[in-house]
């Protein structure tokens, strides 16, 4: 299994995301998280996921220096997009407000990027899921950002929390994508790495 494949291999997840860490505790694989801040800007002429894989390559460049030959570095980013605009994560309550109203009652993509990178090589991959939302409420929006706070995550909302349950009517495509890391395509891109 994959825990083997990489059992020489030093996994470094630059993420502070549960999501992320879960996932790759879940795969079985021993990994160290070690984080560095990064200004999360892009140039204003990238679309879709040119955004995010931009982003996850952006979040590596300052782990460079530092690995050595055994290391695997993990960086990933997620935005939602919609009709032609990404959105990131909220900077505060009416933020998140805006957010969740722009979404209600349409569709839009979540779009998850990874760069698995070494001293040698980086591989990016992408994965993308049209999430489509019922119309929501005041009373509803004001209620999950009151009690679940989901400042950090893209387009102000997570799946697998009360308004996923709620909100979203249908998804096309990857589950866990949406969550913020498209597992299986991670899976497969580590046997290549």
């Amino acid at each position: 299994m994959l825990s083997e494949l990489v059992q020489n291999r030093h996994l470094i997840l630059a993420s502070g995301s549960p999501r992320r860490s879960l996932f790759l505790k879940e795969l079985g694989l021993d990994f160290e998280i070690r984080i560095k801040e990064t200004e999360e800007s892009y140039p204003s002429h990238l679309k879709g996921k040119e955004i995010s894989e931009y982003l996850s390559k952006l979040k590596a460049a300052p782990f460079l220096p530092e690995l050595t030959d055994k290391d695997i570095l993990i960086t990933a980013d997620t935005i939602v997009w919609l009709e032609d605009t990404a959105l990131g994560k909220p900077k505060s309550k009416n933020d998140a407000r805006k957010m969740l109203r722009s979404l209600s009652n349409k569709s839009h993509e979540v779009i998850s990027s990874v760069a698995l990178t070494t001293m040698y090589k980086q591989l990016v991959f992408s994965d993308t899921t049209k999430v489509i939302f019922k119309e929501l409420s005041d009373k509803e929006i004001n209620y999950y950002i009151d009690q679940y706070k989901p400042f950090d995550k893209a387009g102000a909302y997570g799946i697998q929390e009360w308004l996923g349950y709620i909100g979203i009517e249908r998804i096309e495509g990857n589950y866990f994508n949406v969550m913020g890391f498209p597992i299986q395509l991670f899976y497969d891109a580590m046997h290549k790495i």
